[in-house]
């Protein structure tokens, strides 16, 4: 759950890339390429836990200076830098102004515009990753570099023909984190605005019958290609945590790397909200990652069995 919550308030996309191309310098130029196993994962795992540690501090929450750091571990020197911006601007969605691209348009439209059920990007990522990415460690926790995200999110966004050629090409990393920036920069999120607070309310039941009537009713009131798109994906996060054994992503860490992506307040509602450091352990991101593995965890749901299957459900939850 750390690395998830952690994320949206701190920008780690370049310090990611330095850490990225120090180990490997440092593993390089190793000259007997004799170094203790998991060297680099033990050293990652310290960054994200000086990360965390500096993310709860309020005096660098505070500062808006870039803030440098050195790590060493098994003669390996590790120097990054990170900084803070509040969580309202890095929640922030931006509708694009190009209709033309994928990237901050309604799902609605890309899948008209392309008369798909599932927008491209999104089934093209996924079994890319299916492909070569499943059996990754920490495939959607770890992040890929920004400047090949970034060429991927160019190159759908332009239609560009060669893009299949660039997904088998790039890190697998980097599909996945494209595939994410994909859904946290739709203009509103997948499970959308309006029915957020229901979504919110429901989770709460305590009563098992009342909270799959309302779970479940909530899904139908998805407009369809949102509830198509998420039913893909959700298949798809399943087929990932069956491999759990491999990959170390198990079904709650897929949820809490997607819930908050997938399913957060509107910014008018966020508005005035807690800005303080601890508001990322909100009750609010507890709930949404609750939402999409209830989901995770529910026995396969299908777009016709949600549609044939009408229950009477009352609202006042």
């Amino acid at each position: 759950m750390t690395e998830v919550l952690v994320q949206p308030d701190c920008q780690l996309s370049l310090a990611c890339e330095r850490l990225d191309s120090c180990c490997l310098d440092a593993l390089e130029e190793s000259p007997e390429g004799k170094r203790p196993p998991n060297t680099g994962a033990r050293l990652w795992g310290r960054v994200r836990s000086k990360l965390l540690r500096q993310k709860l501090d309020p005096q660098t929450v505070q500062t808006k200076n870039w803030h440098m750091d050195v790590i060493e571990m098994n003669g390996i020197k590790v120097e990054f830098s990170m900084k803070f911006t509040s969580r309202d601007m890095s929640l922030k969605r931006t509708p694009s102004k190009k209709q033309t691209g994928v990237f901050g348009v309604k799902i609605s439209v890309v899948t008209k515009r392309e008369r798909s059920k599932v927008p491209y990007i999104v089934r093209q990522c996924v079994e890319e990753v299916e492909k070569r990415g499943i059996d990754e460690v920490g495939i959607y926790r770890i992040s890929g570099v920004a400047t090949d995200i970034q060429a991927l999110k160019a190159a759908f966004d332009s239609n560009n023909k060669d893009t299949l050629v660039m997904l088998s090409d790039m890190d697998i990393n980097a599909i996945a984190g494209t595939l994410k920036l994909y859904f946290r920069e739709l203009p509103e999120p997948l499970l959308t605005d309006r029915l957020y607070p229901t979504f919110m309310e429901g989770i709460a039941l305590s009563d098992p019958s009342a909270k799959e009537n309302c779970m479940m009713h909530l899904l139908r009131s998805l407009p369809d290609p949102n509830l198509i798109t998420f039913l893909f994906l959700l298949e798809h996060l399943k087929r990932v945590a069956e491999k759990e054994p491999v990959n170390k992503m198990s079904l709650h860490n897929l949820a809490t790397v997607f819930g908050p992506t997938l399913l957060r307040p509107s910014e008018v509602e966020s508005k005035g909200h807690l800005s303080l450091a601890s508001d990322i352990w909100s009750h609010d991101v507890m709930a949404q990652v609750q939402v999409l593995l209830y989901y995770l965890q529910h026995p396969p749901i299908t777009f016709a069995e949600l549609k044939r299957n009408t229950l009477y459900f009352s609202t006042d939850v």
